[in-house]
């Protein structure tokens, strides 16, 4: 079992109805790498779906994801949960005040401050769900990844065209309307890390990973033929493929199975000798 590095592809793209920029999913790879370079080092991950229904959840997703990849890459006991997860939570969570402050000064600057209805909202904080990962080779072949998930993204990892592991979410009927979430103005970081599911496995070579926001991760495991699921979604190979991504899920909406909503797929592909 040998593998001498990871190929990455990361696509986003916007519900029916949105601009690019109203994407409220959010991923974060580190090291960044374009889809044909081969990355032979530690991998860490960071997914957010904000939830639609708190304000800013696009801005707080992206910070979550950001903030969850650079923990991950830093320090891999996070993904193994304890107090080393508790820190990131606590961290993460101090950054938003300051960001809510550098905004509220912007809008008040271009002549459009915060609306009474707005702040209201914003006493409830921003949501988002969080998927959490990181890869390390390890010596005698192949990948080790951990995993930490909140809410209902999930990660997927694929062998010979079929799903060895599928987490947190097992089942497409397990998808709810009311994932756990990680809230901006959550201080609580021994209940946020209680809540948040933690998981490892290995990868050898000709395997992948596959990490995705609920809708598609709905659409995935509802297929009745994961290898030509699979194969689909593997058309589409980086950032020069995003027209094409979002018309293909255009298509997949029209025909009804997949839900209106944000998406985020990071695959990992692992190249062997």
């Amino acid at each position: 079992m040998t593998s001498n590095g990871l190929y990455i592809t990361q696509l986003l793209a916007s519900k029916n109805g949105s601009t690019e920029t109203e994407c409220e999913d959010a991923a974060q790879v580190i090291p960044t790498a374009a889809f044909d370079e081969l990355v032979d080092a530690p991998l860490a991950v960071g997914m957010a779906d904000g939830a639609t229904e708190s304000l800013l959840a696009k801005d707080w997703a992206q910070i979550l994801a950001r903030s969850a990849a650079q923990h991950a890459w830093e320090d891999e006991q996070i993904l193994q949960g304890g107090a080393a997860f508790e820190d990131f939570a606590l961290s993460t969570v101090s950054l938003w005040e300051p960001w809510l402050e550098k905004y509220t000064a912007e809008r008040a600057t271009r002549e459009n401050p915060l609306k009474w209805y707005e702040h209201a909202k914003l006493s409830a904080g921003a949501s988002a769900t969080l998927l959490m990962v990181r890869m390390d080779p390890v010596p005698e072949g192949g990948w080790l990844w951990r995993c930490a998930a909140l809410g209902d993204s999930c990660l997927f990892h694929i062998r010979d065209g079929e799903i060895l592991r599928s987490f947190p979410v097992e089942e497409a009927d397990e998808f709810g309307v009311t994932p756990d979430l990680f809230n901006s103005l959550n201080r609580n970081s021994t209940l946020i890390a209680a809540r948040t599911m933690f998981t490892e496995g290995v990868c050898e070579a000709g395997d992948r990973l596959l990490l995705m926001t609920d809708a598609l991760a709905h659409w995935f495991l509802s297929a009745t033929d994961h290898g030509s699921a699979l194969g689909e979604l593997s058309e589409f190979s980086g950032p020069h493929d995003a027209y094409r991504f979002t018309e293909w899920l255009r298509r997949l909406r029209s025909e009804g199975v997949l839900h209106n909503d944000d998406v985020a797929v990071v695959r990992v592909d692992i190249e062997g000798r």
